[in-house]
């Protein structure tokens, strides 16, 4: 969590990264990436899309947080990819392999031979054929100029929509017009993704690797999804504007497309040498930006720490930390400069806070340390903000329930009064989270090794996905795994 502005309005949203496909906005402009971001193209073209790459190199590495270096597993990535060249469909291309120090699930590439993964997806992976699988995904979609499609369709669906917006008004048969007009967006968006998993699943069949790696990696991103999701806090059926396929059919046709290649058990997965080169790759946050553990925060830097209620999930990303709960409520803590001289009660009603009742804001104190809360409102929404002094830093904790609500106070308070400053051999003692690769010994089963993992919740349920384990799955003595632990 890095310092940030609280937005007006105090909207609360907390997103999950799977690894997806968004087009990029090739107007230098406003070049940057988005969130959610894939494309790749041929290397040394000497077009302008390959100088706009170069130039956006740097931005890339701000963005996500700078490279990951890790010499083995840079290595291990340049095989994978030396393999993926040799399919005799592709051209003879180049790539500048990047890995990227953010624990989202994420890969994507820029024109002129710029590849770039997270460790979060690699720290995901169990082979190197799944590694290989999501590469040539992303090359698939610029070998069929997915992304310059997607921008021109998505401009003509954008000036569609303003000519109903500012032309036709409300004239129902316009707007109705104008929604079928993204949900053929939508169906071209779909389209590519499976175009581009069928180019990708017969690029690494041909170039030896197992072909059903395509679908076990799409069955692990949808499981991680689900981890991170709160329970019934969303319904994806509902996100019909959706540009992926829903998991279930992508992974069967994933599968169909394997079958061209023989039985399960074909090509290569290269699970050891993978294994051996993730063995000891960070795990979730960075030092610099605090951490996670189960479901408190703490953040050696800063020297502060809180826990949310059972059931809400922590999300740690630039600028904020916000967590989702049973019931629609979230929660956000950031933190800003303030200085000494001025009230808490004078800076909570500064204006920065939208809805907030003047009457509601009093002074108090937390484990020792001023603060001061008070009460907002929206149209359907209440939240009690709060705000702690620790020097000039004034950290904000927000708590929002709908209005029906009767939750509010009772969540609020828990969380704020967890709030504490850490003691020097708390922060000391702090380490971050690695992935460790372990051998299974004589007598061990699921339910001890995921016993062994700290730092996160629900262990049984994440060693499982992390290893890519069914519920009735056992494992054998000799057997790699993986366990995450500050160690």
């Amino acid at each position: 969590m890095r310092h940030g502005s609280l937005k007006k309005g105090a909207v609360f949203l907390l997103t999950t990264i799977l690894a997806g496909c968004q087009s990029l906005d090739l107007n230098e402009t406003n070049f940057v990436p988005s969130s959610n971001p894939v494309t790749v193209d041929t290397v040394m073209r000497g077009d302008r899309l390959a100088g706009l790459a170069k130039r956006q190199h740097p931005k890339i590495l701000k963005t996500y947080g700078g490279e990951y270096s890790d010499p083995k597993l840079e290595r291990m990535l340049a095989r994978v990819v030396g393999k993926l060249t040799l399919d005799p469909d592709n051209p003879d291309q180049t790539y500048r392999i990047t890995i990227l120090d953010s624990p989202n699930i994420n890969a994507f590439a820029l024109p002129g031979g710029y590849l770039y993964v997270t460790r979060g997806l690699l720290a995901l992976a169990n082979d190197s054929a799944e590694i290989a699988a999501v590469l040539a995904h992303e090359m698939a979609h610029v070998t069929a100029n997915h992304g310059l499609e997607r921008q021109r369709r998505e401009a003509e669906a954008n000036l569609a929509t303003r000519v109903v917006d500012e032309v036709l008004g409300s004239n129902g048969t316009a707007r109705a017009a104008a929604v079928r007009g993204k949900l053929r967006l939508a169906q071209f968006s779909r389209n590519q993704e499976l175009e581009a998993d069928a180019v990708g699943i017969r690029s690494i069949g041909r170039a030896g690797y197992d072909p059903y790696a395509a679908a076990r990696f799409l069955r692990s991103m949808d499981q991680y999804q689900s981890f991170h999701n709160v329970s019934g806090s969303s319904d994806a059926s509902l996100d019909f504007l959706a540009s992926h396929p829903n998991a279930p059919r992508r992974i069967e046709l994933a599968q169909r497309h394997a079958r061209s290649f023989g039985p399960p058990g074909s090509g290569l997965k290269e699970r050891e040498q993978y294994l051996a080169g993730i063995d000891g790759i960070l795990f979730g946050d960075k030092p610099s930006q605090g951490y996670v553990r189960e479901r408190s925060f703490l953040h050696p830097g800063l020297g502060v720490a809180f826990t949310v209620p059972t059931g809400f999930v922590l999300d740690n990303s630039t600028g904020e930390v916000v967590a989702a709960g049973p019931g629609n409520l979230a929660f956000r803590f950031d933190g800003t400069t303030v200085d000494q001289g001025t009230q808490l009660t004078d800076y909570l009603s500064g204006g920065w806070l939208d809805g907030l009742d003047p009457s509601s804001v009093q002074t108090t104190t937390i484990n020792g340390l001023p603060a001061a809360r008070g009460r907002a409102y929206s149209a359907d929404w209440q939240f009690d903000v709060t705000v702690v002094r620790v020097g000039e830093q004034v950290y904000r904790l927000l708590t929002g329930a709908p209005r029906s609500s009767n939750q509010l106070d009772a969540v609020a308070r828990e969380i704020t009064g967890s709030f504490r400053m850490m003691s020097q051999s708390e922060v000391a003692s702090l380490r971050p989270l690695r992935v460790r690769v372990v051998s299974v010994g004589p007598g061990d089963t699921v339910a001890t090794l995921a016993s062994q993992m700290v730092g996160v919740e629900r262990k049984l349920e994440l060693f499982r996905l992390i290893n890519a384990l069914g519920p009735g799955s056992s494992l054998s003595v000799g057997e790699k795994v993986k366990i995450i632990t500050d160690r």
